[in-house]
């Protein structure tokens, strides 16, 4: 379903750009003869087969599944951050804070391509889930996270206490992800 999703959006963008930056272009120039070339043809409707290829993908989907689990993937951390202890919480019980190492932060701005765009902007009307944005900022929250980690590492932390997130519209479907946290030591 995934795929012919991918094939309408893919179809809808290649058939709005053509449409848009070469159609509009050359019925300014050739205004006085109305017959249409068959690339302009193809284009439009490859615009409105995109269009209802991710509709009817989209609704398909929801009719086999109404609730939509999120497909955002969880990638294990193998880096030496990977010890570094996240919390929310400004304590640690049995453990006692030596040191405050200061403010760590990581940050990211996300976005969807205009595919998964439309995709969800069809779910709007249809409802449910938006999973492109739901994968979007899991991706971004994970990218965020591993990014303060780092600089936490960097600095000899053992923790990151009363971690933080913040989430920003920049402009269209993308989205500014800010975390930051204290990073401390910690007494063995």
């Amino acid at each position: 379903m995934k795929a012919f999703r991918l094939a309408g959006s893919l179809a809808f963008v290649i058939g709005l750009f053509c449409a848009v930056f070469a159609g509009i272009p050359w019925y300014v120039v050739v205004a006085d003869d109305p017959a249409t070339p068959w690339w302009l043809k193809i284009s439009i409707f490859s615009l409105l087969g995109g269009i209802l290829t991710v509709l009817l993908t989209v609704v398909l989907e929801q009719r086999k599944s109404p609730t939509l689990v999120s497909t955002t993937t969880t990638t294990t951390a193998t880096e030496p951050e990977s010890s570094i202890l996240l919390l929310n919480s400004a304590n640690l019980p049995d453990r006692e804070i030596t040191k405050i190492l200061g403010l760590v932060q990581g940050h990211t701005v996300f976005a969807i391509w205009l595919g998964k765009d439309l995709s969800a902007l069809i779910r709007l009307v249809v409802g449910g889930e938006l999973t492109e944005y739901t994968d979007m900022m899991g991706r971004a929250r994970e990218m965020a996270t591993r990014r303060m980690m780092a600089k936490a590492a960097e600095i000899g932390a053992d923790a990151v206490i009363n971690t933080r997130y913040m989430t920003t519209s920049v402009v269209g479907s993308a989205a500014e992800l800010l975390v930051y946290g204290t990073a401390v030591k910690l007494s063995t």
